[in-house]
């Protein structure tokens, strides 16, 4: 029987909290048994003295390192960040509600206008820097790549769902991944689209028939069906077929699908949902976590769900390969077939089916929910912008047709379009980043997947990074020294200034990637927004995801019409969102992560079908 980990994290607790207070506790009773004056000291005072011994170095230790961080930096020339006035125990409570009804990003930025760009918080064991400035951010992404890792205690809460996989690895590991997926994702073929195709066609009926009977339409879940099938069926060469078990009706309605419930696909979305939200329950709590699984491991169950499904598969392609090396044997003259399938790709590259396993795993994850995170702020920002409907729709009719098959070269010449995609990814990160922040400041945290500089897959979901070693992170302002970063410290970024994006930075307008507002902010500063992340550790998907992206907004705009908000339905943000600044002032939907960013309880829309002709 496998053992829980909060098992071996208790044992292991047990000499960092009893060597000090027994080293101390002997050390009285040698100096009672040699020391006359010694011997005056009451035993019940050396208890005391004992129990207290682990508190009192660890504070005396705390405090010797801030003390060698502040040489270190001086002797360097750097300043440490600041530190905000808070305390841990103020900010660890504002964390833990922030997560069910704060809105994202809210304490960074209120933070941000006290303390600056720049600033550091601490939370009893652990410190975390909180940084704004590009060339910080571009110095952890790429200039100073080496010098920050995702680190151990976010890689051990996160092993139970993506074990060793590409966005649950450091050093060796993870270069390894990377180079055996990479060149599969270097190609552009055209059974990607094919696959985006069938999956479209299915959620696009799917859609018209609940329109029909006159319910509206859940469109984070009809895109998180379409995402996981694509991804499933791009990934292993068999569709979970998630969009034949339907899709949900409003919770007013009196009508239910109880195929939905009955459908095999159902347990493994469930399980591929539920696994996320318990990892991402583990990042809150900092890396302590596994004090709250002493009995067994919440994750593991819903992974194993997942490994049923892709086992039989993975050996299947192992046993191809065996078969396609005997026949090779006999007849060296055979061509290679081309790898169709990520899965049959993987296996030329290793055998090991657990890294096989995890690298699935960590790819349909980013598959599923990071495209359907961006789709449906896309339906999102549909509902708000009816001018923008009719121009995205306009340059589809005249690029692709009312009725067409989008190709690569109509799409790379959709400019609006990939504009559209672009400020919707800015939105998306803004939020993510801002409450990935908040549900992981405790240590770095997941992304797996977006930032204020980019949308990653989870390879990067978060910009939250450790450092490895003592970092200088170097910046150009006149006068301004660099920021000295102890090892072992967390880094989030989060950006959305306007000195850098513009006075408009706060509205949401796609023209910003096409007008001089380019060249003005975005092309100076390329790290302020890089869409998929920049860097060694840059989407090895995204030309997938923006493909299909891309893909399935064409098709929706040939069909649909008129997108507008289910306010009955929809979950309303909470009332003190309304007394906020910016985005927080127009929210009209409820957000929250796990992984990604979501919409909590679905994006309930009407929208009209088109008559194309």
């Amino acid at each position: 029987m496998e053992l829980p980990p909060g098992f071996f994290y208790t044992l292991g607790l047990v000499p960092y909290f009893t060597i000090p207070s027994v080293l101390v506790f002997y050390s009285f009773r040698l100096l009672q048994a040699y020391q006359p004056v010694a011997a005056l000291i009451p035993t019940w005072a050396i208890v005391i003295v004992a129990i207290i011994a682990r508190p009192v170095f660890f504070y005396v230790g705390w405090y010797y390192k801030v003390w060698q961080d502040r040489r270190t930096a001086a002797a360097n020339g750097a300043v440490l960040a600041p530190h905000i006035k808070e305390s841990a125990f103020e900010i660890i409570p504002e964390l833990i509600s922030s997560n069910s009804t704060g809105y994202p990003g809210g304490m960074i930025y209120r933070w941000s206008r006290i303390h600056g760009y720049t600033y550091q918080l601490s939370l009893i064991t652990s410190s975390t820097v909180v940084t704004m400035e590009p060339d910080h951010i571009k110095a952890i992404l790429a200039t100073q790549f080496d010098s920050f890792d995702k680190g151990s205690t976010f890689i051990s809460q996160m092993t139970s769902l993506l074990g060793t996989g590409v966005f649950n690895a450091d050093g060796e590991m993870w270069k390894f991944h990377r180079a055996m997926t990479r060149p599969f994702f270097t190609r552009e073929r055209i059974s990607d689209f094919d696959i985006y195709d069938r999956n479209c066609d299915l959620s696009i009926k799917a859609a018209k028939q609940r329109l029909k009977e006159g319910y509206t339409v859940d469109f984070q879940d009809l895109v998180s069906r379409f995402t996981l099938d694509s991804a499933s069926e791009f990934l292993f060469g068999n569709n979970v077929g998630s969009l034949l078990a339907g899709i949900p009706y409003p919770p007013s309605a009196s009508k239910r699908a109880d195929e939905y419930h009955t459908h095999p696909s159902t347990i493994f979305t469930k399980a591929f949902s539920a696994g996320q939200l318990k990892s991402v329950e583990r990042i809150g709590l900092g890396k302590d976590w596994p004090l709250a699984e002493l009995w067994k491991d919440h994750v593991k169950p819903f992974r194993k769900v997942i490994d049923d499904f892709t086992e039989p598969l993975m050996k299947a392609a192992l046993e191809k390969r065996e078969r396609d090396m005997r026949e090779k044997e006999k007849n060296p003259e055979l061509d290679d077939e081309e790898d169709v399938t990520l899965l049959t790709h993987l296996v030329r590259h290793t055998q090991d089916q657990k890294i096989i396993k995890d690298e699935l795993v960590n790819l349909m994850v980013a598959g599923r929910d990071t495209t359907m995170c961006l789709l449906t702020f896309s339906m999102y920002m549909l509902t708000q912008h009816p001018d923008i409907e009719k121009r995205l729709r306009q340059e589809i009719f005249d690029k692709v047709g009312p009725n067409g098959r989008p190709t690569y070269d109509q799409m790379r010449e959709m400019r609006y379009l990939r504009a559209f995609l672009n400020d919707s990814l800015l939105f998306v990160c803004i939020r993510f980043r801002g409450s990935a922040a908040l549900s992981t400041c405790v240590r770095s945290y997941l992304h797996i997947h977006t930032s204020f500089i980019k949308l990653t897959t989870v390879d990067d979901t978060l910009l939250g990074r450790t450092s490895n070693k003592d970092v200088l992170l170097p910046t150009k302002r006149a006068g301004q020294p660099p920021l000295f970063v102890p090892a072992g410290t967390s880094i989030l970024d989060m950006q959305r200034r306007t000195d850098l994006w513009g006075p408009d930075a706060l509205i949401f307008d796609p023209d910003r990637f096409l007008d001089e507002r380019l060249h003005k902010y975005l092309t100076p500063n390329p790290f302020i927004f890089t869409p998929f992340n920049a860097g060694p550790r840059i989407c090895l998907g995204q030309q997938f995801a923006y493909h299909e992206a891309t893909f399935y907004l064409v098709r929706l705009l040939q069909n649909f019409k008129h997108f507008t908000l289910d306010y009955a339905t929809n979950s309303p943000p909470p009332a003190d969102w309304a007394q906020g600044e910016g985005l927080k002032k127009t929210e009209k939907v409820y957000l929250l992560a796990h992984l990604t960013m979501y919409i909590k309880d679905g994006l309930w829309v009407n929208m009209e079908e088109l008559n194309a002709n």
